[in-house]
């Protein structure tokens, strides 16, 4: 059982969910007047019986007695269809609105800026798509139509209760208020208790999960017996709040029942003294007496059902300011598009071609093309990931089509950011980037990445088989242009014989091949597009050194007539790199050819003779 956490704008929350639910106004309306039917019938139905036994029962009327039963049975049928129509229209509804809110989630996290991926944890992000939209999905399944239905049987049967006799029904109010204090007390003590329970049970999932990605670590050192303690201790500490906030649940139930029966047992006795004086018939006696058995109902529906909407108004709440994160920016205007050269004139076309230009727009509303080159050039550019931290400090460098550049350097010197930012992942705090003269805040996002293909060190393979992740950035690539990428990757020879070759099955980041596999994947992967420019971030650095040999000239086929960027620990692989930049606390220390350098006798050339080691 879950406990109401309230939102902290409940109004706010609920006029933004409202516009979700009356998108669609015509089956809402026909949801909402067959439930307000089917508990009109019941409590309408109930206050009819009055009418039956007193005219016809006890006058032996039985012709009127079969008419009155045809109304009651019509009455109640008719609740009774509207309550099978309304309940699967609800379900249908509901589920048509929180797949629009997974969708918008989804949508909303693929333009939110990769600097909020990294201030936020995974888990926090995933609670969106799954607590948050659970806790919202079972309150409006159930608890829209139920909190509507108990509305309508509670008010109903207060008002046919004072209609019958207004002395009586002062019996059952009684009980009702004090029904409502008890339960709302004991909600409170719920609350703290269940609190404590999703606590314990968060310590105690995220060890489990962080034992399960170190058991290897915890059997190398043995350790097993120290973390069954912390298990137990964990484990001890959930049972016990646990066991407090459960039993809370189970004296909720008894001690509703107890005072329900209690009502129903000084109402029976007051209601039949009643009749003895001769203040109300048979009949009205009856009904008075089911309404009283079943008036404790619907305020548990309602209590529990409340208890449902918080939570699931406090995860809309939740799921609502994700989606008012401000999104990436994206101002850029210029398009990378597929031209042909015809007499000295660059025209756009739809076709693919090997060719791309850069389609950028003029003020009187014409477009020009330029021939995309894949010149990259940074111009005195800082930049920090905070503000009062630089990661680089004045950096200029630039790279021509066909140019190999490699950055060396320490943990921390500043290399990835370099790659970061000329995908615009980040953006600059001063100086310029730009690609064929063309300042990258002028391009759009989508074409300026599409004009990159990057390898990290950390490769990350979907679920799927090794065909489709390597297909990945073009859906539409045949297995023969899948086979030429990882045929240039040299991975071509241990899919074959893998027993389902490319259709091998990947899983959990592709835990069924070996990490150097896994890398070649990747690099497969950034082969597939032949895109302008290319980016290698220790590309390398999973595959041992007879893989490298092969990938090296892999790599030489792969990056000829291409924008190349690498880093690199392993020096062996820049050698033929046009320029090698030595970075350090973010600037450029030393650059120049691998010779160049070796002869300058400085910090790379201590470097690749093994006399100095970067940190």
């Amino acid at each position: 059982m879950k406990t109401a956490r309230k939102p902290k704008h409940l109004k706010k929350t609920m006029r933004r969910l409202f516009r979700y639910l009356i998108a669609r106004p015509l089956p809402l309306i026909i949801i909402v007047l067959l439930t307000i039917w089917s508990g009109f019938t019941n409590v309408y139905g109930i206050y009819l019986m009055r009418e039956i036994i007193d005219q016809y029962i006890i006058n032996f009327d039985l012709q009127g007695l079969q008419k009155a039963l045809i109304k009651l049975a019509f009455l109640f049928g008719t609740g009774a269809i509207s309550a099978l129509i309304y309940n699967p229209l609800m379900v249908k509804y509901s589920q048509t609105v929180i797949a629009q809110i997974r969708n918008e989630l989804f949508t909303h996290s693929q333009k939110l800026p990769l600097s909020y991926f990294d201030g936020t944890p995974r888990g926090e992000i995933m609670n969106y798509f799954t607590n948050d939209v659970d806790t919202l999905n079972q309150a409006l399944n159930t608890g829209f139509t139920t909190i509507i239905y108990s509305m309508v049987t509670g008010i109903g049967t207060i008002v046919f209760l004072f209609l019958i006799d207004p002395f009586l029904s002062l019996i059952v109010v009684f009980f009702i208020v004090v029904m409502f204090f008890m339960v709302l007390r004991n909600s409170a003590n719920m609350r703290k208790a269940f609190g404590s329970v999703q606590h314990q049970t968060a310590s105690l999932n995220s060890y489990v999960e962080e034992m399960m990605l170190g058991l290897k670590v915890s059997a190398m050192f043995s350790h097993q017996n120290e973390d069954m303690a912390e298990f137990n201790r964990r484990n001890d500490a959930l049972t016990k709040s646990g066991t407090y906030a459960h039993t809370l649940v189970l004296r909720k139930t008894p001690m509703i029942v107890s005072l329900s029966y209690f009502n129903y047992a000084i109402s029976s006795i007051a209601g039949a003294l009643f009749v003895l004086k001769g203040w109300l018939t048979v009949g009205a006696l009856g009904s008075y007496l089911i309404y009283v058995r079943q008036s404790s109902n619907p305020f548990n529906n309602f209590m529990t059902q409340l208890n449902a909407l918080y939570n699931g108004l406090s995860g809309a709440e939740r799921i609502f300011t994700f989606l008012d994160l401000e999104p990436e920016v994206d101002e850029g205007k210029v398009r990378l598009v597929s031209a042909v050269e015809i007499d000295g004139a660059i025209k756009e076309t739809e076709h693919p071609t090997h060719s791309l230009a850069w389609k950028i727009p003029k003020n009187d509303g014409g477009v020009t093309y330029k021939i995309f080159t894949g010149r990259v050039e940074f111009n005195n550019v800082t930049f920090g990931y905070k503000k009062d931290e630089r990661v680089l400090n004045d950096i200029s460098l630039y790279a021509e089509k066909g140019d190999k550049v490699a950055l060396v350097g320490s943990t921390g010197a500043g290399k990835t950011t370099i790659i970061n930012l000329i995908t615009r992942f980040y953006e600059i705090n001063s100086g310029t980037i730009t690609y064929d003269g063309i300042d990258i805040r002028d391009i759009k996002k989508d074409d300026l990445r599409r004009s990159v293909s990057v390898v990290i060190q950390d490769t990350h393979l979907f679920t799927g088989t090794i065909y489709e992740n390597i297909a990945y950035p073009s859906p539409d690539a045949t297995i023969v242009e899948v086979e030429r990428a990882a045929k240039i990757a040299h991975a071509h020879d241990f899919i074959v014989k893998l027993p389902q070759g490319y259709d091998t099955l990947l899983y959990d980041n592709g835990a069924n091949l070996s990490s150097g596999q896994r890398q070649l994947i990747a690099i497969a992967r950034a082969a597939i597009l032949q895109p302008p420019v290319l980016i290698l971030d220790e590309a390398t650095s999973s595959i041992d050194t007879r893989s490298e040999r092969l990938i090296e000239k892999a790599m030489d086929e792969l990056m000829e007539d291409k924008t190349v960027f690498v880093i690199a620990h392993r020096l062996s692989t820049i050698r033929n790199a046009k320029a090698i930049l030595v970075l350090e606390k973010g600037s450029i220390i030393e650059r120049g050819s691998h010779e160049d350098l070796i002869l300058e006798q400085k910090v790379y050339y201590q470097l690749y003779t093994g006399q100095f080691e970067w940190t």
